[in-house]
């Protein structure tokens, strides 16, 4: 099986009609290879931070442009999760200094003025398209307010709230982050290029480094969405929060699939395969399906939809003195469907109460909550968020086990002391 295109040249080819490929073609790499990663997938290890690093206070991160305070950012592998409680007095909208950065590789460096998106492949009906970033920036732009969130956000709490082994970046919650984005809707930019009434899956693939596992190259970062996904209310991404996007958060252009697992949501976009069958890649077969007890040895079909959330805007462990007022504040979100509701526990589970929501719940984003507390008593306490979407789906007591960890959705245990 050949590599995937990753140079000008082979693009060239590509365009000429010399690109041989098979049905596995979009994996870059051999049927064998994505069979292994399945079977590992399904046998649970220790959870670690990605690139098997230590979870360490931020400041900054090789690979990464931003800087990484540590009052914002905890580091984790090549990544860094948002400090949730640095999010209290932000708004509705994740400033771009402190949203989260999902990193496979290291941010790359993408000149916007040479830059260009190649759409091309057998579910067009015709050749492949070009579009500058001049020519994207010329079609009819639209903005949305959505977040984004890794698909392990989360994920630690598994361990530490279910006492079950899993492998992976280990998140809390701050894997999230929602932001305006305004760019080209990726159906406009589908039909430029002339998709077919025959194309089933749309492939986007960024410009990052190729990732490199256990020795076997899986090529760039890339995932599949359905074409009924494609067309529907993807962005083509430019502008993040009224600003050109940043580097660390897919400059010049990302894709963003509202209420979709973060992996879907490519960064530094560079070109978007258009096939008349599905396709195959390491982030819709190895990774990002389920595994484990319950679901089949191949794992589930491919996540897509995000779950349903609560965090609150505190440090772990925070102080409140006691018979004093204090308002406490969070967030809660879902892939499903807009949130009806809140409710918050003040003594670890036994009594519950409706918060108050601060934004009016809408698909795809988040609300902000709050709700007043007198703590009576000196000690330790435990605070809960319990949120209800419109579908009626309430966050649970305990999360369904996979062993990547995804979609953790269970009532998180928020530990505080009163003095």
């Amino acid at each position: 099986m050949s590599p995937l295109p990753s140079s000008q040249a082979a693009y060239d080819r590509m365009r000429l009609g010399q690109w041989s490929r098979g049905r596995a073609r979009s994996a870059g790499i051999a049927r064998r290879d994505l069979m292994r990663l399945v079977a590992a997938a399904s046998v649970a290890a220790p959870l670690v931070p990605a690139g098997a690093s230590p979870a360490r206070a931020a400041g900054s991160l090789p690979g990464v442009v931003k800087p990484l305070p540590p009052e914002l950012f905890t580091v984790r592998g090549t990544n860094a999760e948002t400090n949730f409680a640095s999010l209290r007095d932000t708004g509705l909208l994740t400033p771009a200094d402190r949203f989260f950065v999902r990193n496979h590789t290291a941010t790359p460096s993408v000149d916007r003025a040479s830059w260009k998106l190649t759409v091309w492949g057998d579910g067009l009906t015709d050749g492949p398209v070009d579009f500058t970033y001049a020519a994207l920036r010329a079609l009819p732009s639209t903005s949305r307010t959505a977040f984004v969130e890794c698909a392990g956000n989360g994920r630690s709490f598994f361990a530490s709230q279910q006492g079950q082994e899993v492998s992976g970046t280990a998140w809390t919650l701050g894997a999230v982050g929602a932001a305006r984005w305004r760019g080209v809707r990726l159906s406009d930019v589908l039909r430029r290029a002339g998709i077919g009434r025959h194309a089933v899956d749309v492939l986007p693939r960024g410009l990052d480094d190729e990732v490199i596992s256990d020795g076997t190259n899986l090529g760039r970062v890339r995932r599949p969405l359905p074409v009924a996904k494609a067309m529907d209310d993807v962005l083509l991404a430019y502008e993040m929060n009224g600003e050109p996007l940043p580097p660390d958060h897919g400059a010049p252009v990302r894709l963003i699939v509202p209420s979709w697992v973060g992996v879907a949501h490519i960064k530094w976009v560079g070109d978007i395969e258009v096939s008349d069958e599905p396709l195959l890649t390491p982030w819709n077969t190895g990774l990002y399906r389920l595994f484990g007890p319950g679901h089949p040895p191949e794992g589930s079909a491919p996540l897509s939809r995000q779950t349903l959330k609560s965090a609150f805007e505190l440090e772990p462990g925070a102080a409140f003195a006691a018979r004093r007022g204090h308002r406490l504040t969070g967030r809660s979100w879902s892939g499903g469907a807009p949130v009806r509701s809140v409710a918050v526990s003040t003594d670890g589970g036994t009594h519950w109460r409706p918060a108050r929501l601060r934004d009016e719940p809408r698909a795809g984003s988040w609300v902000r909550w709050s709700v007043d507390w007198v703590p009576e008593e000196p000690g330790p306490a435990v605070l809960l968020a319990r949120a209800t979407d419109r579908s009626g789906r309430r966050q649970p007591d305990t999360a369904a086990y996979n062993t990547q960890g995804y979609l953790f959705d269970a009532v998180v245990r928020h530990p505080v002391t009163v003095i």
